[in-house]
């Protein structure tokens, strides 16, 4: 499944990332949606879901994320909806890890 969020703040350290494989932190913006697909391995096999996906979290609640490989990449968002079927755009698409 995948689940939409409204990204609400971002640090200042997106914007610094230059290593090659970390460069998408650059293009995160606060107001925008991005896609995150809960996989295997990140999916637990005991609820079939992924840590932080926001399950209970509804309406203005205020969730904190973190980027893989610069922790100072981090902010916060706000789930929009969680859907099904994947259909996530190939830009501003995650993954749980």
């Amino acid at each position: 499944y995948c689940v939409e969020f409204r990204t609400e703040s971002l640090s200042q350290h997106c914007a610094l990332e230059t290593r090659p494989y970390a460069r998408w932190m650059q293009y995160l913006r606060e107001g925008h949606t991005v896609c995150v697909a809960c996989q295997p391995p990140a999916m637990s096999t005991d609820t079939q879901r992924c840590s932080g996906d926001g399950h209970n979290a509804h309406g203005d609640k205020i969730l904190h994320w973190e980027a893989i490989g610069n922790s100072q990449c981090q902010g916060t968002w706000k789930k929009i909806r969680q859907l099904e079927h994947c259909s996530c755009p190939l830009v501003h698409s995650f993954i749980f890890t």
